[in-house]
């Protein structure tokens, strides 16, 4: 396993559980002690844990973990989402908008399996260059200030590129969502961003693993009339799909 992908699942249990250690960490991961203090001591000089004699305790305050750790969390919740999502790019769909994050960079992955020409917008880094290689996809990429947690181009000049856009589908990752609050990520520019992507489209489609749905992130993006779907995975609390439902939500489980 790689070092990127341990400190992500290392993040992924302090968010469940509060506390580590360094042998069940070594058990779980199939690492020596050795790698383990590495990686503990790795994430706290980035301020993401406090190390303690045999293990670590989550920081005191944990806004948003950079999305390269965040890769390996819900990863085959992620998987299935993504395959459910390019399903709804059908011959009738041209051109289609990609926000950023862990989901939809899946999704982006799983479009080289659409055999046609599409377009697609994107304002993400990682997903421009994903897709910049593959010769079917004509690629437009946002200009604006790059944001390192989520490799995201936001502000002034991300939301005028996106001006007079016309997409027929935008995909969108979140950091929560609730039939009340809509839809929400940790930063305001983002969320500015966004909802100028989602302007550009015919159709929303929200993309969130389990551990979104429910939530409420700092800022919101929409309230949920603005979006015409969500495709989570089955492990989603129950009830609060059933209140997205109740708000006139399509819900997709996978």
């Amino acid at each position: 396993m790689r070092q990127q992908e341990r400190l992500g699942l290392i993040l992924d249990r302090l968010a469940k559980h509060g506390t580590v250690s360094v042998v069940d960490l070594t058990a779980e991961l199939s690492a020596s002690p050795a790698s383990i203090r590495r990686d503990l001591r790795a994430l706290e000089d980035q301020q993401l844990l406090k190390r303690t004699h045999g293990g670590a305790v989550a920081a005191e305050v944990i806004y948003e973990l950079p999305m390269r750790y965040r890769t390996g969390r819900h990863q085959e919740e992620k998987l299935r989402i993504a395959q459910a999502a390019v399903r709804l790019v059908t011959d009738s769909v041209h051109s289609v908008g990609l926000g950023g994050g862990t989901t939809t960079t899946e999704l982006a992955r799983a479009l080289g399996s659409v055999g046609r020409s599409l377009k697609v917008v994107t304002n993400a880094l990682n997903i421009a260059g994903d897709l910049s290689v593959r010769s079917a996809i004509d690629l437009v990429v946002t200009g604006g200030s790059v944001r390192p947690e989520s490799y995201e181009l936001v502000g002034p000049i991300a939301d005028r590129a996106l001006a007079g856009i016309h997409l027929d589908l935008v995909f969108l990752g979140v950091d929560g969502i609730d039939a009340t609050g809509g839809i929400s990520t940790h930063d305001e520019v983002e969320a500015q961003t966004d909802h100028c992507l989602m302007r550009t489209a015919e159709r929303v489609v929200v993309l969130a693993d389990m551990s979104k749905v429910g939530n409420r992130a700092f800022t919101r993006i929409a309230p949920i009339e603005e979006v015409a779907m969500l495709i989570t995975d089955a492990s989603a609390d129950p009830a609060e799909l059933d209140r997205l439902r109740a708000a006139g939500l399509e819900v997709v489980t996978v």
